[in-house]
C-alpha cells in the first residue's frame, strides 16, 4: 500500500459542492446586478465565474497554486472596482482558497491568499472611491474577507493534515502487518526447513546400518514439512487477501515438542529448569525466542551440544540457549534476532545475543511474567 497522492488526497473535496458554488455564484451575480445600468451584466458574470475557477480546476500546485489565488483575488477586486454590487462575488476567493490549501502546504497558499485578498480589498477600496459606496462598509467588508479567506485556508490545511495523518496510519499498520507475516514465515518455515535439513543429514548417515533410525528421521521430516507448509499456506493466504484461518501462536504448551523436534535432529538438547506459567503474550514470546535461538544453532552453528536454561524470578523470567558450536560476534541481526529482540522488548523485556568467553554462541532473554 502507497501514500495518497495529493490529488487523491483533495479528491474528496472535489465533488459536486464547488461546481454548485460556480453555478450559484454566476446566477447570484446576475441577479445581484440585473438594476445595474453603469455596466452591462454579463462581465460581472465573467469575472466571478472566472474567480471561481480554480475550485472547479484539477489540484494545483507549485506556482500555480499561488498564481490561481492572486488571479481570483485580481478578478474580484476587478469586479468590485467597475462598481458592480455586492453578492456571490465574496464566495469565489475563500472557496479557491480552501481548495488550493486542501491540496498544497501552507507556504504555498498563504502568500497567494493574502496577496489576493489584499487585491480584493484594494477593489472594495475603489469601488467607495470612484463609486460612492460606503466607506465603512467597504472597511469592514475587507477586513471580513481577511478572516474569512484565512479561515477557509486553515480549515483546509487541518483537514489535509488528518488525510495524511490517517493515510501514514494505514501505511504503517499494513508495514506492521508484512513485518509480521515475513516474521511468522521466517520463524514456522525457516525451523522447519532448519530441522528438516538436519533430519535428512541423519536419515543418509544411517540408510545403510540403522533402517529404523532412517525411517524415524524420514517421519520427522514428513511430520515437520506438513507443519511447515501449514504455516506457508496460511501466511501466502493471508497475503493474497484470502480468508485463512489464523493459526493460534505457540506458546509454553509446545515447548516440550519443540525440544523433541531439535533434539530428533541429532543435536544433543539439555535443559534445565522450567518456564512455568506465563502469560499468553510472554508465552508466546518465550516459544518463538526459544525456536529462533535453537534454529539458528542447527543452521549455522555447527554445534554438537546446546543448552537451555529457564529461570524464574520473583516477577520475570529468564531463558538462555547456548552452544558449544562456531561462536562469533554478529555482524548482522537479520531477520532473527531483531525479530526475537522486537517480541522481547514489545513486552518489556530485554534480550542479548553473542558469543560467549568460552566459545559458542548465547541467546539470553529476560520476560516479565
Amino acid at each position: 500500500m502507497t501514500h495518497p497522492t495529493v490529488a487523491e488526497l483533495t479528491r474528496a473535496h472535489r465533488t459536486w459542492w464547488p461546481w454548485a458554488v460556480l453555478v450559484i455564484a454566476a446566477l447570484g451575480t446576475g441577479a445581484s446586478n440585473a438594476a445595474n445600468d453603469v455596466h452591462p451584466i454579463a462581465p460581472a458574470v465573467a469575472l466571478v465565474v472566472a474567480a471561481t475557477l480554480p475550485a472547479v480546476m484539477p489540484p494545483l500546485a507549485g506556482r500555480a497554486a499561488t498564481a490561481a489565488l492572486v488571479a481570483s483575488g485580481a478578478l474580484c477586486g476587478i469586479y468590485f472596482a467597475l462598481g458592480y454590487a455586492d453578492g456571490p462575488v465574496f464566495l469565489a476567493l475563500p472557496t479557491a482558497t480552501f481548495l488550493v490549501a486542501a491540496a498544497v502546504p501552507v507556504r504555498r497558499w498563504l502568500p497567494g491568499a493574502l496577496a489576493g485578498v489584499v487585491l480584493l480589498a484594494a477593489g472594495l477600496a475603489a469601488r467607495w472611491e470612484w463609486h460612492a459606496d460606503e466607506p465603512h462598509k467597504s472597511l469592514w467588508q475587507g477586513i471580513g474577507m481577511v478572516g474569512v479567506v484565512l479561515a477557509a485556508g486553515a480549515v483546509a490545511t487541518a483537514t489535509r493534515n488528518r488525510f495524511e495523518a490517517r493515510a501514514e496510519r494505514v501505511e504503517r499498520a499494513a508495514t506492521e502487518e508484512r513485518l509480521r507475516m515475513a516474521q511468522d514465515l521466517h520463524d514456522g518455515v525457516g525451523h522447519g526447513l532448519a530441522v528438516i535439513a538436519m533430519q535428512a543429514g541423519v536419515a543418509l548417515h544411517v540408510l545403510d546400518r540403522d533402517t529404523e533410525a532412517a525411517r524415524s528421521s524420514l517421519e520427522a521430516i514428513r511430520t515437520t514439512s506438513r507443519e511447515a507448509l501449514d504455516a506457508l499456506r496460511t501466511e501466502l493466504a493471508t497475503i493474497a487477501g484470502e480468508p485463512a484461518p489464523r493459526r493460534p501462536a505457540a506458546g509454553v504448551e509446545a515447548i516440550p515438542a519443540l525440544v523433541e523436534r531439535v533434539r530428533s535432529a541429532g543435536l544433543r538438547l539439555e535443559v534445565i529448569g522450567e518456564p512455568g506459567e506465563l502469560t499468553p503474550q510472554a508465552g508466546a514470546a518465550a516459544y518463538a525466542v526459544l525456536q529462533e535461538a535453537l534454529t539458528n544453532v542447527l543452521r549455522h552453528a555447527a554445534a554438537g551440544t546446546a543448552t537451555v536454561v529457564w529461570e524464574r524470578g520473583a516477577d520475570t523470567v529468564a531463558l538462555r540457549v547456548s552452544d558449544d558450536g562456531q561462536g562469533g560476534e554478529v555482524q548482522d541481526e537479520g531477520m532473527g534476532i531483531s525479530g526475537m529482540r522486537a517480541r522481547v522488548e514489545a513486552l518489556g523485556g530485554s534480550l542479548r545475543a553473542g558469543p560467549t568467553e568460552h566459545g559458542g554462541f548465547e541467546v539470553s532473554a529476560v520476560l516479565p511474567t
